[in-house]
């Protein structure tokens, strides 16, 4: 995926293109909108990006990036605490339980993207798909290790899937203000889930 290389003036417009998406929605927010924010022109805008969909692009790589970097601090995190491979996977409840609370208080980016983008031709659609894809494959490589550190352990693919529907529908339910700290509880089904794991390696 070409990303664009952003002036001061283009690193404003998607600062505001990314602040509107997120909180009014992806079609309800025009480019007028997003130059008269970032105090720019349209055309500095089209010249920048060409599109708004370039723009929508943008936004949701970056939140993606994002995303991905602060889990993987909060990995590491665990990984130098002595944590195994249950701990990890509680580690990315965790992480997402204080990103969402930080960052994403109206719900999942991708989540809310996919709600008015469905169309694979769109070119932000491989972005949201792909972040989904890519946390299954994370769920399904920590349940490949809990296995390897208790081979009673549940089978990696459908404890990966179970995780991340977990994970999901967390996520949906935050943005939907369903019941408090979704996440959390969520996290605790995964831990309640992964117990016997845990049991097996303090034993």
């Amino acid at each position: 995926m070409e990303r664009i290389v952003l002036t001061p003036g283009a690193r404003r417009a998607l600062d505001a293109a990314s602040r509107l998406f997120y909180e009014r929605g992806i079609h309800a927010v025009g480019v007028d909108l997003i130059a008269a924010e970032a105090g720019v022109t349209k055309k500095t805008l089209y010249d920048r990006f060409g599109s708004k969909e370039q723009l929508v692009v943008e936004y949701l790589a970056a939140r993606d990036e994002r995303w991905r970097a602060f889990l993987a601090e909060r990995l590491a995190a665990s990984d130098a605490a002595g944590g195994g491979a249950v701990e990890r996977i509680v580690a990315v409840f965790d992480a997402s339980r204080d990103w969402m609370e930080e960052f994403s208080r109206r719900g999942c980016s991708m989540v809310n993207a996919h709600a008015e983008i469905d169309d694979p031709g769109h070119p932000a659609y491989a972005i949201i798909t792909g972040q989904k894809a890519w946390m299954l494959d994370l769920f399904t490589t920590l349940a490949r290790e809990a296995r390897t550190a208790d081979p009673a352990a549940p089978e990696p693919e459908s404890l990966g899937r179970t995780l991340a529907l977990l994970h999901e529908g967390a996520l949906v339910a935050h943005g939907l203000r369903t019941f408090p700290d979704p996440v959390g509880h969520a996290r605790d089904q995964a831990r309640t889930l992964l117990g016997t794991v845990g049991r097996t390696r303090a034993d």
